[in-house]
């Protein structure tokens, strides 16, 4: 089977069609010329009987979607090895839905906001797919408000000769239910109390079957278990006359209680990567766990293990002036899954690093951070949370000066002197998506807060507050295609002024400032490459009054504001439509700096792209191509000498640098693991 189409179908699309047959075109591979000669494709035959009955498949769908005059025809043309298939439909027009009824429910629901809400519709064509959906999703209301037993029976009257058809849905409720008895079944080494008190059905609480559900997904969540079930011990039979309770059943298969994992991984800015941990579930009983997690990055090129690979698989990490030394982090974790009360969690985690940002600094620190999460079962947690570190950061001499008029070497090391960082946090979620690692519908929300001060156990230098936002939305346009965008916000103010080098100025440390560009940003600039910027030269040339700069080297300052907004179009392609997909992007957004005088404001830069998504177990694989039609973003230039280090400001030059003209020069290429949003 060479190719398989269809024509003339509009009520029905093509997915569906071919859902619904049993003939099935050949794979990729074996059906395009340029792909054949790899000879990995799986060759489809044709069934002459089954080709034949699909004829009668595709008359019963459209029959039972309401097109009763529909005329199926095919077109085969042969060759000596290939065949090519066309349905030709002529779908005519529908038997439209005159009247729809809804008895037995005045009492329960609103019935004229329920008829809007049902998938079958008045006017609209007269499906018995859609009539069976809208049973449906009445009975999962009335699930959700106490009948367990509830019944909707469906009655029709069709008449095709006049092309109309009159439905009536009849509601059986039944009795409404509260919870009786919760039997727990399965424990071994988990104690029973602790798992009843995070079961969201409790007894003599209305029954509601969305807690089942819910129930099943929190238990999961604690990782102590291999299966959970929770069900109705009755659920195939209803309950005795004048009985009022239904007993539900928790079943659990706990797993084992230890877990390690570990992986390699390779990326342009880490270079070789190594991740590592140990899991301990019910730690010392009560559910809780224990996580100890370790990285290292960096591998090749930091120092102890230098190996010389930014001469050849780490090239990208050449410009990476921040750091010549291994990154790594090490972390102690204990999560509590009952904090005070059954709906709040608890953790606290102990911690040690040192981690380099691309191009703008390197922190080393270690520290504690404590954290409540209240509601956490619930639709919008809400975590509380307090950080406490000893650490420095350490930035290129040339941000120091240029954002902060802290020149001299002895100031500088003043400020990347190890000092205490400590503040308290605020984060709210609110998620309604349908998946997590590649979400087709619903949407995320999520703002953080953070509060640094010395009345919280911060050094003085250390002094703001800091606001982030960020909102995004899914919806899907068909069976493979979603539209999606998001919108990322935050604002830093510094608590005052502080005095540095006999100036006031307002002090953000660098790791805590805001920065642009990459993968999950906007995607037309490498990783950190937008907003302002300063650059740094240690090769000076002076012939007569000229001077000539060499070997300038960008240093992205960071900023107090951020804007960022995403938008993506992703379509599925022809080939492989199930594991891969093409996104059409659009992205925008721009980082500001606050001065004394007020907010150097600079335009938004936009830049659109195309970029492929290839779905693994993982998440999808994404490769994108983003054009950015901008000239470099001026700033300050400063000569370093690297003699004596000292560092000094060019007067009265703003240094940009010029772009290689040519189309293919200004296309950013970003490739990543994971959707970027």
């Amino acid at each position: 089977m060479r190719d398989l189409s269809f024509q003339g179908n509009h009520a029905i699309d093509d997915y569906t069609l071919a859902s619904a047959i049993a003939t099935t075109r050949s794979s990729a591979f074996a059906r395009l010329w340029w792909l054949r000669w790899a000879h990995l494709g799986e060759k489809k035959y044709l069934n002459e009987t089954e080709f034949r009955r699909d004829v009668l498949r595709l008359l019963l769908l459209f029959r039972r979607s309401g097109y009763v005059n529909v005329v199926v025809d095919t077109l085969v043309r042969r060759t000596a090895k290939d065949v090519f298939i066309t349905f030709k439909i002529q779908e005519g027009e529908p038997v439209r839905l005159t009247r729809l009824d809804i008895a037995g429910a005045d009492s329960l629901f609103d019935i004229p906001q329920l008829k809007k809400d049902l998938p079958l519709q008045v006017e609209g064509p007269f499906s018995r797919l859609r009539l069976q959906a809208s049973a449906d999703t009445i009975l999962a209301r009335l699930y959700n408000r106490g009948f367990p037993y509830a019944q909707v029976l469906r009655n029709f009257d069709q008449d095709d000769a006049a092309l109309s058809a009159e439905a009536t849905l009849e509601v059986v409720a039944g009795p409404r239910m509260r919870i009786g008895e919760v039997a727990i079944l399965g424990l071994e080494r988990v104690d029973t109390s602790t798992i009843r008190s995070l079961l969201r059905v409790k007894p003599n609480d209305q029954f509601r079957r969305n807690m089942l559900y819910r129930t099943q997904r929190d238990l999961y969540a604690l990782g102590v278990f291999r299966s959970v079930s929770v069900l109705l011990e009755d659920s195939l039979a209803p309950a005795a006359p004048g009985d009022s309770l239904v007993r539900v059943v928790v079943h659990v298969r706990e797993g084992p209680g230890h877990r390690v994992f570990g992986g390699v991984g390779y990326g342009t800015i880490d270079c070789l990567r190594v991740q590592s941990g140990w899991s301990a579930y019910n730690f010392l009983g009560g559910v809780r766990s224990l996580d100890l997690t370790g990285s290292v990055s960096k591998i090749g090129v930091g120092v102890p293990t230098d190996l010389g690979f930014t001469n050849n698989v780490c090239k990208s990490l050449r410009a990476d002036s921040t750091s010549d030394t291994l990154n790594y982090s090490l972390g102690l974790t204990l999560r509590q899954p009952t904090f005070l009360s059954p709906r709040h969690t608890a953790r606290v985690g102990v911690f040690a690093e040192r981690r380099s940002e691309y191009k703008t600094y390197m922190r080393q620190a270690v520290g504690f951070n404590p954290a409540v999460t209240i509601n956490a079962r619930r639709d919008v947690p809400v975590t509380v949370g307090y950080v406490y570190t000893l650490g420095r950061t350490i930035a290129a001499a040339a941000v120091y000066c240029s954002v902060f008029n802290v020149c001299d070497s002895l100031d500088q090391a003043l400020l990347a002197k190890a000092r205490p960082f400590a503040a308290l946090t605020l984060t709210g979620v609110r998620s309604s998506l349908n998946s997590i690692l590649d979400p087709t519908s619903g949407g995320l929300a999520t703002v953080g807060l953070m509060y640094a001060s010395r009345w919280v156990g911060s050094d003085t230098l250390y002094e703001f507050s800091r606001v982030e936002a960020e909102v995004s939305r899914y919806h899907s346009l068909g069976r493979r295609s979603v539209f999606g965008w998001r919108l990322r916000a935050g604002r830093i103010f510094p608590a005052r002024q502080i005095a540095l080098a006999g100036q006031s100025v307002r002090f953000v440390p660098p790791d805590q400032r805001f920065y642009g560009g990459g993968p999950n940003s906007v995607r037309g600039y490498p990783r950190n490459g937008l907003g302002p910027r300063v650059y740094v030269s240690d090769s000076l040339i002076v012939t007569g009054g000229d001077s000539t700069f060499f070997n300038v080297q960008a240093a992205p300052t960071g900023g107090s504001s951020v804007v960022v907004l995403n938008t993506e179009l992703r379509l599925a392609t022809p080939i492989f439509p199930d594991r891969m997909r093409v996104a059409l992007f659009v992205d925008a957004g721009q980082v500001w700096v606050q001065n004394v005088e007020g907010y150097d404001v600079r335009g938004v830069r936009i830049t659109p792209g195309v970029g492929l998504r290839f779905t693994t177990p993982l998440g999808p694989v994404r490769v994108d191509a983003a054009y950015n039609g901008y000239e470099s973003e001026p700033g300050p230039l400063y000569y370093q000498d690297n003699t004596d280090g000292s560092l000094t400001k060019i007067p009265d030059l703003v240094y940009q640098p010029v772009r290689p003209p040519g189309f293919w020069r200004r296309i950013a290429v970003q490739f990543s693991v994971g959707q970027a949003f």
